[in-house]
């Protein structure tokens, strides 16, 4: 590739039959996955906050950027520059669902509304520019119609969605929300900036041969690009050079599936909640029928007098009914803590659907399977939500650890089983697992205890197993095997070890002695 010339030459013009670029505008909101995370899940404003995606921040508050955290640190260095730096797991699917009624409010003041991304969105600048008398008018109706409490909408003009990105970012703040290029000058515009904005993996070679913004980009000859990188180099340059013709193409509003029921004077019983979103709730699984579709988890949020929220997914073992849709609201009112006032608003919508037709009864139903579900169901909602579970294995190293009760139709919530815990008990496991430790003594033929030294061998051979019950003979043994938890912490350290033991009856045990204590864990039946 041939040197770049000086930024300060014209660039070459565009391909004549290129289309010219369109005004747009565009809305940005900074930092929306952190502004997403906060109205889901609350956090207070001036909190540093940083949300990370496979361990690299992609968005920080302003508050955490303040103590020197910036997009693309590695976590470790991130909680370095601010210990009290609440971290959170990137959610493409919270920041879509948080971003839509934002996309709706401008749908309302005008139509034809693009989402290039949670937070950003672009619409022709032309319509709005007319019926609001000017395209900063525009942007300001449409600002204010986003704007409230922690959301800081910006908005840019300009020709192309490209340069109008590029305006919103670089060159608003806080006090200056809007910024307007003027049609032709988006070359202008855009020549001092980095090349890193194209946000393409081209950006690294550029800066290496000497490309530094991207009116070095726009000097260089557009077939020398096309030559190096075919179709992309035509695409990059257009970019660079303010010649974005790329159309603004207007979304298709999806339907309205969520419900929403506001309760004025604000309720405090659960059963007067549940009648009044009984209505509702036929009408949201209608909704979902009406388009030949079926909720498989179902979103709650409940919002209390004083402002607080108590937001959460529900499944279910089939597909949810009105009746089941209102238990799960009776439910969360049961088991939430955090309203701390009564029931102002209800919202359900749907986490997650399915195509009606795979959940189609049958002509002579599905046997023993449906019958067990219906009766389950039927006995959950007269019990309540953990009135009946489901035993699932979970991760651990002890065995009690291991039994995890999850109420019907729920998910487990150790998704940690299948990791490697080091101590923990290989196959086969004991059929019987006591939940409460039942102590005992082992001893050697001389009545004293055995215990384990320090470099984990017993002190004796174990002869017999004394409990409550009376003395037990061991026949064979096995063992010790350590389980050693949280040495660094001495508050909380544990050193034990697990003995296999055959008494006279030819029964198996699986006992623990921990700090000189002996206790039974399970019973191979």
């Amino acid at each position: 590739m041939p040197a770049a010339p000086p930024a300060s030459a014209a660039p070459p013009p565009p391909a004549s039959d290129a289309p010219a670029p369109v005004r747009s505008l565009v809305i940005w909101v900074p930092d929306w996955p952190v502004v997403a995370l906060r109205r889901e899940s609350g956090g207070e404003p001036g909190e540093p906050v940083a949300v990370f995606a496979k361990g690299v921040v992609v968005a920080c508050s302003a508050a955490a950027r303040a103590d020197g955290v910036r997009r693309g640190q590695r976590r470790r260095d991130a909680q370095a520059r601010c210990p009290g730096l609440r971290v959170a797991e990137a959610d493409e699917a919270r920041d879509h669902r948080q971003f839509a009624p934002l996309v709706a409010r401008l749908e309302e003041m005008a139509p034809g509304v693009q989402v290039l991304q949670p937070g950003l969105c672009a619409l022709r600048a032309r319509g709005p520019a007319r019926f609001y008398g000017g395209e900063t008018e525009a942007a300001g109706a449409l600002l204010a119609a986003v704007t409230e409490g922690d959301i800081d909408a910006r908005a840019g003009l300009a020709d192309g969605p490209f340069t109008a990105q590029q305006a919103a970012r670089a060159r608003t703040r806080a006090g200056r929300p809007i910024h307007v290029v003027e049609a032709g000058r988006s070359a202008e515009f855009l020549a001092p900036l980095s090349i890193a904005v194209l946000d393409d993996d081209t950006v690294d070679l550029f800066a290496r041969l000497g490309v530094q913004t991207l009116g070095d980009l726009a000097a260089i000859h557009p077939d020398r690009l096309v030559e190096r990188f075919g179709f992309r180099g035509a695409r990059l340059h257009a970019l660079a050079a303010g010649a974005d013709s790329r159309p603004v193409t207007p979304r298709t509003p999806p339907p309205e599936l969520h419900r929403e029921v506001a309760f004025e004077p604000p309720l405090e019983i659960a059963d007067q909640v549940a009648f009044g979103m009984r209505v509702a709730a036929e009408d949201f699984i209608a909704g979902l029928g009406a388009v030949d579709l079926v909720c498989t988890e179902l979103r709650v949020i409940l919002t209390g007098d004083r402002g607080e929220t108590s937001n959460r997914v529900w499944l279910h073992p089939g597909t949810f009914d009105a009746a089941a849709v209102v238990d799960r609201v009776r439910w969360q009112l049961a088991e939430s803590g955090k309203l701390v006032s009564g029931v102002a608003k209800v919202t359900i919508e749907p986490e997650a659907v399915d195509a009606a037709s795979h959940h189609a009864v049958s002509l002579f139903g599905s046997g023993p399977e449906q019958r067990v579900h219906h009766a389950l169901s039927r006995v959950q909602a007269m019990l309540g939500h953990r009135g009946v579970v489901t035993p699932v294995v979970g991760g651990g190293r002890w065995l009690s650890e291991r039994q995890v009760l999850v109420p019907w139709g729920d998910r487990s919530p150790n998704s940690d089983s299948d990791r490697p815990w080091p101590g923990s008990l290989p196959d086969p496991l004991p059929s019987t697992v006591y939940a409460a430790a039942l102590p005992l003594a082992v001893v050697d033929r001389d009545g004293d205890m055995v215990a384990v030294d320090g470099r984990g061998e017993p002190t004796a051979v174990p002869a017999a197993m004394v409990s409550a019950n009376g003395s037990r003979g061991i026949r064979s043994w096995a063992g010790p095997w350590p389980v050693f938890e949280r040495l660094w912490d001495p508050e909380r350290a544990r050193r034990a070890h697990r003995f296999q033991v055959v008494d006279a009856t030819q029964t198996a045990w699986l006992l623990v002695c921990d700090g000189g204590e002996w206790f039974i864990e399970g019973r191979y039946d």
